[in-house]
Formats: C-alpha cells, sequence, structure tokens
C-alpha cells in the first residue's frame, strides 16, 4: 500500500479543504470550461458541438490491487479507463470529474499520490478537472470517475454503425495488459510466500506498464480525422477483443469474421504466454484492458490507412446470419465467444 514516515489525517483538512488542497494546481486548459473546481457546479459551454459523458467506478479488490499497483499509476490509469469511452465515440476528451471513497487507512499523502497520478494524465490530454467528491469508505478505496467531451454531431461514431463488407480495424496490439496482470500477480504469490525474495519482472517492462499505465488511443482519433476517414463503428478493447467484437455485430445486427494470423501480438506478448503455458491468441480474444481501440471502415477508405502500421486489419462485417467467427492460422472456423473480464464473476 502507501508507506510514508510522514502521515497527515485527512480529516486535519475537512472535505473541502481536502478538495481545495488536491485541486490547487489544476488550470483551466480548453476553452469549453467556463468554471472548474470551486463552485457548487462546474460550467461548461459546448458552443455547437454534441456532448459526450462516460462514467467508470474503479473498486480496491474488485479493479484493481494495492499489493503491486502504486497510487500514482492507479490515479493516471482511472483517467485514461475513462477518456478511452470519449475516444472511442470518436470525440476529443476535454474534461474529468473525480471521486474518491477513502478509508482510515490512508493519509493525505497516499491521496496526493493518486491525484499526482490524475494531474500527469490530465496534462498529457490536455484535460480540465472540474469537480468531484469525497467521502469515508468502509470498503477500502473508491474511484468514480467522469469524462466529458465534445464532437460535430457528424463526427460521433457509434456502435451500431458496421456495414455488410466493412473492414475489421484494431488499433496497437492486444493481449499485453492481461499478461502483464499475470506476472504481477504471480510476483505477488511468490512475495506472501517468502518476503525476502524481490519480484523478478526483468524484460517485462512492456506488459507491465500496458497493465499499470495504460494510454487512450488519442492519437488514433487526430489520425482518423487527418486521414479523413470516419468509421462506421467503433468501441474501445477494454473487455477483451472477442467481447468487443460481439458487442460491435449485436449493435449492428450484422456478422464478423476475423483471422487469428492477423491479431496484433507483440513479442513480448506472445513469448510470455508461451512461458506461462497460455495461448497468445484467447489472451488477446479474452483478455482485456489494452484499451486500444477497434472500428470498422468502408473498403475505400482501407487505401488511406493500408500503410499505417499502427492500425491492423483483422477481419471484415458478414450478414447476421453468419455469425462471429475466427479463422484460424489451421484454417478451422472458430465461433467467437465472450470470456473475458466480468466485473460481476469477481
Amino acid at each position: 500500500m502507501f508507506e510514508n514516515k510522514e502521515r497527515t489525517d485527512i480529516n486535519e483538512l475537512g472535505e473541502f479543504g481536502l478538495i481545495k488542497h488536491l485541486t490547487t494546481n489544476f488550470k483551466i486548459k480548453n476553452d469549453y470550461s467556463v468554471k472548474g473546481v470551486g463552485d457548487d457546479a462546474a460550467v461548461l459551454d459546448a458552443k455547437g458541438k454534441q456532448t459526450l459523458i462516460s462514467t467508470d467506478l474503479l473498486l480496491e479488490g474488485i479493479h484493481f490491487d494495492l499489493a503491486y499497483v502504486p497510487l500514482m499509476h492507479l490515479g493516471y490509469k482511472a483517467v485514461q479507463v475513462n477518456l478511452s469511452d470519449i475516444y472511442a465515440m470518436n470525440g476529443k476528451a476535454s474534461q474529468i470529474t473525480v471521486s474518491l471513497g477513502l478509508s482510515s487507512k490512508f493519509p493525505l499523502e497516499a491521496v496526493e499520490e493518486i491525484y499526482k497520478g490524475i494531474e500527469l494524465a490530465c496534462n498529457k490530454y490536455n484535460i480540465d478537472l472540474i469537480g468531484g467528491d469525497t467521502s469515508s469508505s468502509k470498503q477500502g478505496l473508491v474511484i468514480s470517475i467522469t469524462s466529458i467531451g465534445y464532437a460535430d454531431a457528424d463526427k460521433v461514431v457509434y456502435r451500431n454503425g458496421a456495414q455488410e463488407h466493412d473492414l475489421l480495424c484494431v488499433s496497437g496490439d492486444l493481449g499485453g495488459a492481461y499478461l502483464g496482470l499475470q506476472i504481477l500477480e504471480r510476483e505477488k504469490l511468490i512475495y506472501l510466500k517468502n518476503p525476502q525474495i524481490q519480484p523478478d519482472l526483468e524484460g517485462k517492462d512492456y506488459i507491465i506498464e500496458r497493465q499499470l499505465k495504460p494510454e487512450a488511443r488519442m492519437d488514433i482519433v487526430a489520425l482518423l480525422d487527418d486521414l479523413n476517414i470516419k468509421p462506421t463503428s467503433m468501441i474501445d478493447v477494454s473487455d477483451g477483443l472477442a467481447s468487443e467484437i460481439l458487442h460491435l455485430a449485436e449493435q449492428s445486427d450484422k456478422g464478423i469474421t476475423i483471422y487469428e494470423e492477423k491479431i496484433p501480438l507483440d513479442p513480448m506478448t506472445y513469448e510470455t504466454a508461451r512461458e506461462l503455458g497460455l495461448d497468445p491468441t484467447v489472451c488477446a480474444l479474452s483478455g482485456g484492458e489494452d484499451y486500444e481501440l477497434l472500428f470498422t471502415i468502408s473498403q475505400e477508405d482501407y487505401k488511406k490507412l493500408k500503410h499505417d502500421v499502427d492500425i491492423t486489419v483483422i477481419g471484415h462485417v458478414t450478414d447476421k446470419n453468419s455469425g462471429c467467427k475466427m479463422v484460424s492460422k489451421s484454417e478451422k472456423v472458430h465461433e467467437l465467444k465472450a470470456q473475458g473480464w466480468n466485473a460481476f464473476n469477481k
């Protein structure tokens, strides 16, 4: 958890004093933000655009384990999880609110670490912190973040627009966050059995970072805009590739076929999966938390992005009756099933 000789009890500040202390360094960056923290409510001006809003709840012991998740990384990741939803609508994220439930084990210095991560994310992605709340919690640490963004009405992309013969594309690579989690869990178990043994994370930097410090793909939204491509449907990969494909197919009332050999895997992801006795493809299909963007485009737009190394065409949209399938490397056809993250299976 958090170990520091300096320990300031949050009760010394009170709720409003705590919020003022934590948010004093956050400055307004966006024209859309008229009034941020410091009044009864924030004031936003959409300037004729459509407003996008998404909320996520992160609970200690369900979504994160403080045995190996640094508090600064947790603050950073909590923001990324939310921004990713705005980018998945083809929008520009611009504001967040942050609410925390804190147990008595958290001193002020621990909460400051969380806010350092939040501030880092806000600065990197040009986001304004415009409000939130704090409360005591008997259930451990609770983080709730609401993200707000904007887009022109004709540029918003939903999950339900995929058309037959569209190409299915994904950004980046998949499965790394899941493998990073497996390594962290393995080292935690080793440490619990023998606290004298230091964690062995050498050579696993990339997948550990994919798990602890993911990056929402704002750059892909900007790239698509530069290429004058509007996806026909889009979703972010938070629950695993298979689950997200099924969402797009169901919402669009279509089928989707993907090809195993096309699924982008980083070499470290592939090697670590084999090392742990796992199938790399299954890790990509069911792992989740990659926060890449999965989207469909018309075939006419393919020529515009075919040379971009960070976007991979992994399949195509079919008629509804064809269902959702994966063609394996051995050319066998498998039905896609959602076996990824389910918050209620914990």
